[in-house]
């Protein structure tokens, strides 16, 4: 049905990056989500009502936090997908994070009132009846969360929306917690056991644990967090697909919401060769990654020495040295500066944040092995951590 009204409804709909299209999707999924919750709530409070049965009663409730979700969801599609203005140059991308978060925080505050009104249920227990219209209505609400998760998953999946994906983590969450509802109903009426109090408790903690995973998914971005290693593996063909760029490092990826980031990187290129050509290859280069990221693209040119022999040797000696310290460790923008008495050698020493040793136990480790090795030598050493 989506894709159906997809074409429909939203122009250019396998565009999936373009942010019209990505704002289409989400509005699209949102108010789909918002008519089938309140329809399922409706069903559902009958049910509740009818049988005297907390858990259904609660997940009727449950269903219209899941509409209110998918309202906060259309709102933030449809704020992130306004143009940049002067008081946010980047857009307002961020705000497709921001509305996932609200949703999950629903979520967690919806599986804690669940939790609190089935242990005062567990406490006091009432009688539950059921018939079949109860049952089908349960067995029909599974069948619709698990459409729901389905379509918000592999939207989720075509725009990269961490909202979306939420909403689908809450709609198979759903499903899950009726599918316990419906069977505590079946045992409750037919063996008289009242665990109609244990069952809800048991969907509490599973719309809790989805609520966490949700905020998980959606305060990452919002600090700050690493490109994927397919992100950084393209970034680094496209870039290295260029004669005259040797070597790149410091790439750094900020995101500004979905489809909206900005990368800046240092590329190595020949010292020898003439500035204005590789000013020139430069550009092409931060052209490419804009047109093919639909970014901006900001590059560092570092000159090296490639051609001299003594260098390459003494920086491969180097890198072999702190390779022996540990294998993660890269080293970049490295130099040779040769005096009456002794040389210094001058480099980056790259680790990822989560090193064993701290900075100033690896930059002591660090000359202590060089100067070792090469007595006439001094490390100038600054220590980079991998950001990418």
């Amino acid at each position: 049905m989506i894709e159906l009204l997809a074409k429909r409804l939203i122009p250019n709909h396998t565009q999936y990056h373009d942010a019209n299209v990505r704002k289409g999707y989400g509005i699209l999924c949102s108010v789909v989500g918002i008519v089938l919750n309140i329809l399922l709530c409706g069903v559902k409070f009958f049910a509740g009502t009818v049988s005297g049965s907390i858990a259904i009663t609660a997940d009727a409730l449950n269903n219209l936090s899941d509409a209110a979700s998918s309202l906060i969801t259309l709102l933030g599609f449809w704020f992130a997908g306004k143009a940049p203005d002067p008081e946010h140059p980047f857009g307002h991308g961020r705000i497709e994070y921001l509305a996932g978060l609200a949703v999950s925080m629903l979520i967690l505050w919806m599986g804690a009132d669940l939790g609190i009104s089935s242990v005062k249920k567990l406490l006091h227990p009432e009688e539950v009846t059921g018939g079949w219209v109860v049952m089908v209505i349960l067995v029909i609400s599974i069948l619709v969360k698990l459409y729901m998760y389905i379509y918000n998953h592999a939207t989720a999946k075509k725009i990269d929306s961490a909202a979306m994906e939420a909403t689908a983590a809450d709609s198979r969450s759903d499903a899950v917690s009726t599918l316990v509802v419906l069977l505590c109903t079946l045992v409750t009426v037919y063996t008289g056991l009242k665990i109609d109090g244990i069952c809800g408790i048991f969907v509490s903690v599973l719309i809790l644990k989805t609520g966490v995973e949700a905020a998980k998914d959606t305060i990452s971005p919002l600090l700050g967090q690493p490109p994927t290693k397919e992100l950084v593996d393209e970034i680094e063909t496209l870039v290295m697909a260029h004669d005259e760029v040797v070597g790149m490092h410091d790439l750094v990826v900020h995101d500004y919401g979905p489809g909206r980031m900005m990368i800046s990187l240092h590329a190595e290129v020949s010292g020898d060769e003439d500035i204005y050509v590789l000013h020139d290859a430069i550009d092409n280069v931060e052209r490419e990654l804009a047109d093919h990221f639909k970014c901006e693209a900001v590059i560092h040119m570092d000159p090296i020495a490639v051609d001299d022999a003594a260098i390459s040797a003494m920086r491969h000696a180097v890198a072999e040295e702190l390779r022996d310290i540990d294998e993660v460790i890269t080293i970049h923008d490295f130099r040779m500066v040769q005096g009456p008495t002794h040389t210094n050698l001058i480099f980056d020493a790259v680790v990822p944040f989560a090193f064993r040793l701290t900075d100033e136990e690896l930059l002591n480790e660090i000359q202590t092995r060089i100067e070792s090795r090469f007595p006439h030598c001094f490390a100038v050493v600054k220590i980079d951590k991998a950001y990418a």
